[in-house]
């Protein structure tokens, strides 16, 4: 069984009553009361969607019944399914991330997974130069000048938040969360731009200065603007066993709708019209980065 990448527009999503209130019957009570706690509805919209993905994921690929899914975090923020255990020998890892107008899933067995989706858009209260001098301490001296050596100031942005979601993409993989020295993974990229609905296996990571080779990173874009990272490694503690499963052309991400991330679902309980109504008064929010890993 191959990889599993898939995509889910957030930002076209307009839910219906009907919709949003059977979406928050089909993910665990506690999910559904913090993504009620979401003050823009564009967040709640993206958290329910990561929240379904991986459900839908835990359910199709995993072979769990949807009522029986009983989702975790790790003490750093990594989901995973807690109980009950998979029958599968070989274990799966799985991440999601959601930025931008999309939320976004990889999944693979046999090896540690992360994910992270970053939108290129300007910086909303600095001039490109300041924003970057703020984070001069995020990038080493030989990524800062692959970024500023990329063109215009917005394709130094792109450039930017390229190596941004790769960083992301590992720190997330191995689950180390926000304590993580970023300067410490040093990305080498392929000079050729990626394009949209490609992917790329061509970049390399060097960890305290040495290359990583069991290490690989898929890219791929989004919508044109927005840039996917998928971080794959081993699952193991030896670290000269090369990652296996990576000698087929990488998986491209297929796009899921509402009806398809419900299409197995059985609601959890029953339904709140309050949430609703909740839902309806939160304000839609301006288009802003976050700059931290959405586990």
């Amino acid at each position: 069984m191959g990889g599993v990448r898939w995509a889910f527009r957030c930002g076209s999503w307009t839910p219906t009553r009907s919709e949003w209130l059977l979406a928050a019957r089909c993910v665990q009570r506690e999910e559904k009361e913090r993504i009620g706690q979401f003050m823009f509805a564009k967040d709640a919209k993206s958290a329910m969607a990561g929240r379904l993905l991986l459900r839908r994921l835990v359910c199709d690929r995993m072979g769990v019944p949807w009522a029986d899914i009983r989702l975790e975090r790790s003490p750093r923020g990594k989901p995973y399914l807690a109980s009950p255990a998979c029958s599968s020998p070989v274990s799966w890892s799985f991440n999601i991330s959601h930025q931008g107008d999309y939320a976004v899933l990889a999944a693979e067995q046999g090896l540690q997974v992360g994910v992270d989706v970053m939108k290129t858009t300007m910086p909303g209260s600095s001039s490109v130069p300041e924003f970057f001098r703020i984070m001069t301490r995020q990038f080493t001296d030989y990524e800062w000048s692959v970024i500023r050596r990329a063109g215009s100031e917005w394709e130094q942005l792109t450039m930017f938040y390229r190596h941004w979601a790769l960083k992301e993409s590992f720190i997330k993989a191995i689950g180390t969360g926000l304590g993580f020295n970023l300067q410490r993974a040093e990305f080498h990229l392929l000079p050729e731009p990626i394009a949209e609905g490609k992917v790329c296996r061509g970049t390399t990571m060097h960890l305290d200065e040495e290359e990583e080779e069991v290490w690989t990173f898929e890219e791929t874009v989004l919508g044109k603007d927005h840039h996917v990272a998928v971080a794959l490694g081993p699952s193991h503690t030896v670290r000269s066993v090369p990652p296996p499963a990576l000698t087929s052309p990488p998986p491209s991400f297929t796009f899921l709708s509402f009806s398809d991330l419900i299409s197995m679902a059985t609601p959890l309980f029953e339904e709140d019209s309050a949430y609703w109504e909740n839902f309806q008064k939160k304000a839609e929010a301006p288009e802003r980065q976050r700059l931290t890993p959405t586990v």
